[in-house]
């Protein structure tokens, strides 16, 4: 049963949202991370890229949390589907974000040929093409394009979209379920919002581009998928 519902967008902080609600109690939290290392949890999503009805139990199942997309694109049906979750919408500087996210979808895992990297690590790579229909209706409704690639829209375009975005979550939720999250404000916000006490502990601060390119190198070297986070791990 899914408790917490992250609306945020890619790049506001959804890696380190992951670690954070693991560590707080309310995983596992799904990520895209989890489709890229479990490639047979595309089949589970691709119905959503033509607007087909799913069963979310059966798409999250095993999940408790959800935060990046495809799940945060979904977060008005995710919240009428769990009406008693509560749902975060992490935000950052938005000029800033729409760099970093430009930068994500030219560099990830979607835009690497599976034919040309090692075997053990092409199930990954074919996964995220087969993801491709998803992921462009995610672009296309999110930052009002018909066609193209989203590392190519101007800033301004990207901008737009994410405040669109931002406007839509908090008009779409009553404020006692949404608590609006900068990830730089650390534990005490997250920790009351959700009801839970403060760890003695750093808040993970992770970069999901980074580790992405070491997932990447790991497998071209001809190793797995590595475990995306080691409990009290922060980053600068």
């Amino acid at each position: 049963m899914v408790t917490v519902i992250g609306a945020g967008l890619p790049r506001t902080g959804t890696t380190s949202m992951k670690a954070a609600l693991d560590r707080l109690g309310f995983g596992p939290c799904h990520h895209m991370f989890e489709i890229i290392a479990h490639p047979e949890q595309v089949d589970r999503w691709l119905p959503l890229a033509y607007g087909k009805p799913v069963d979310w139990d059966a798409v999250l199942a095993g999940y408790n949390a959800t935060h990046d997309w495809p799940s945060g694109f979904f977060w008005r049906e995710l919240a009428g589907a769990y009406p008693e979750a509560k749902v975060v919408l992490t935000v950052r500087d938005p000029d800033r974000w729409a760099i970093s996210f430009k930068t994500l979808m030219r560099n990830g895992a979607a835009a690497v040929d599976p034919d040309g990297v090692p075997e053990n690590a092409a199930p990954m790579f074919r996964g995220m093409q087969r993801m491709r229909p998803l992921l462009d209706r995610m672009r296309n409704e999110t930052f009002d394009l018909e066609s193209g690639r989203a590392e190519d829209m101007p800033d301004a375009v990207a901008v737009a979209g994410y405040q669109r975005h931002i406007e839509r979550v908090r008009a779409g939720l009553p404020p006692e379920r949404l608590l609006v999250f900068d990830v730089r404000e650390g534990w005490e916000p997250l920790c009351g919002f959700l009801g839970v006490d403060v760890p003695d502990e750093p808040f993970p601060h992770l970069n999901d581009t980074d580790f992405l390119k070491q997932a990447m190198a790991d497998m071209a070297a001809g190793g797995d998928f590595p475990d995306l986070f080691t409990p009290g791990q922060t980053s600068t």
